[in-house]
C-alpha cells in the first residue's frame, strides 16, 4: 500500500491528510469517486493507522471543483458535505483541521467578482495555480510548525 512505502516507512513526525476532490469529482467524471459513507471510513482508517505508527495529524478539508460563487458550482452541496464529514472527523479525533473549503469559499466571495469559474485560485477548476497554492501554504504552516 502507498501509505506503508511512500509515508509510514519514513517514520514522519507529522502527516497531512488531503484527500477528497477527486472522491467527488471523479464520481461524476468518471464514475469512479467515492461514496460518502466509504469515504470517511476509508478516512478514519488511515487517521487510525497513521497515529498507530506514532505520527501526528492534520486534516485537510477539499477545497473546490469550479470556482463560482455562490454554491453555483455543480459539485458544491457534494464538497460542502464532504468537508463537513472531515470537521466531524477532526472533532472526534481531537485533531487540527485546515478547513480550505471554508477558506477558498470565502476567498472566492471577495475575490472573483465576475463569477469566473477558473483563474482566481486554480487553473483549470481543481488544480491550483500560485496563489492557491499560496492561500493554501499560509493555512496549513501554523499546523505543522
Amino acid at each position: 500500500m502507498r501509505l506503508e512505502d511512500d509515508v509510514l516507512s519514513k517514520k514522519p513526525d507529522l502527516v497531512v491528510i488531503y484527500v477528497g476532490i477527486n472522491d467527488v469529482w471523479h464520481k461524476q467524471s468518471s464514475h469512479t469517486g467515492t461514496d460518502y459513507d466509504k469515504y470517511l471510513k476509508f478516512y478514519q482508517a488511515l487517521i487510525n493507522k497513521i497515529q498507530g505508527a506514532g505520527s501526528k495529524v492534520v486534516l485537510v478539508t477539499p477545497s473546490v471543483v469550479g470556482e463560482k460563487k455562490d454554491g453555483t458550482n455543480e459539485l458544491d452541496a457534494d464538497l460542502n458535505k464532504y468537508a463537513e464529514g472531515i470537521r466531524s472527523l477532526a472533532a472526534k479525533n481531537n485533531l487540527p483541521v485546515c478547513d480550505l473549503r471554508k477558506v477558498f469559499t470565502e476567498y472566492e466571495a471577495k475575490n472573483n467578482p465576475e463569477d469566473k469559474e477558473k483563474g482566481i485560485l486554480t487553473v483549470d477548476r481543481v488544480h491550483l495555480n500560485e496563489t492557491g497554492n499560496k492561500l493554501v501554504a499560509d493555512q496549513l504552516l501554523p499546523l505543522v510548525k
